[in-house]
């Protein structure tokens, strides 16, 4: 059953070699969507021989969906630039090619790499995606920020062993900027949806975050990696619930 991969990029020169060469002798084609890179993502797609295409980028979401449309094969395995197949990830989707029919979509574990450490806790691990799917059922839906897969409520869903790579932040820095923009596309996303914060609410929304993610998920078992896991994933909470509160009070701000 022929599969085509789908990434989407905007300068992934550090991630994307790795990702296409993983899903060689995996997939029968791969597709890379680019959204005008200025770095040397294009020139390594088109040294690595994939079908490099390139378009304005207007959402997450949106751009996968072209991305998708853009296939040739019903089954689409779709990666971020900075994910790659495991070995034994690989293994498991070659031996289930003849019987992909089996289901609708495929679940997998995903891990991730901060920092140069393997998370192992924090709510991060183990992180279920689904990412394999028959083109003609599912889509992506069109949030701004943390975009999710649509499939029919009696969809299928199989299970692929292996794990999901995924190379996140390579610096605590990293994390701050990328966590304080999506607090901010979290926020406009929330205040479209009528959603409202008063003044207590980042402080509370934020306290339960680390509580949830560094006592109750065991994120203390990571050591420093886990402290500052969840100490940046409550301050992303805080500024989602601060932007929405300034948003709804604009006096406050």
């Amino acid at each position: 059953m022929p599969i085509s991969a789908v990434i989407i990029t905007y300068n992934e020169a550090r991630n994307i070699e790795r990702c296409i060469t993983s899903l060689q002798g995996v997939a029968d084609e791969i597709i890379v969507l680019d959204s005008y890179s200025t770095d040397e993502t294009p020139d390594l797609c088109r040294q690595l021989g994939v079908r490099f295409l390139q378009h304005p980028f207007d959402g997450y979401g949106q751009q996968k969906n072209r991305a998708n449309a853009m296939a040739q094969h019903p089954w689409i395995l779709s990666l971020d630039a900075d994910e790659a197949l495991s070995a034994p990830l690989r293994e498991a989707l070659l031996a289930q090619r003849e019987r992909l029919d089996d289901a609708d979509a495929y679940a997998m574990h995903r891990r991730t790499n901060y920092c140069g450490h393997w998370v192992k806790h924090c709510g991060w691990y183990p992180d279920r995606k689904v990412r394999l799917f028959r083109r003609d059922l599912a889509q992506w839906n069109t949030s701004p920020v943390h975009e999710q897969l649509l499939l029919p409520p009696n969809a299928r869903i199989g299970f692929l062993n292996g794990d999901l790579l995924h190379y996140s932040y390579y610096s605590t820095d990293e994390h701050r900027e990328r966590a304080r923009k999506y607090a901010r596309l979290s926020a406009q996303a929330m205040k479209q949806a009528g959603k409202r914060a008063y003044p207590w609410t980042p402080y509370l929304r934020a306290a339960f975050k680390w509580l949830r993610n560094y006592i109750l998920l065991s994120g203390f078992l990571d050591g420093r990696t886990g402290w500052d896991i969840c100490r940046i994933s409550a301050m992303e909470t805080f500024w989602k619930y601060r932007f929405l509160q300034r948003d709804n009070h604009p006096e406050d701000a």
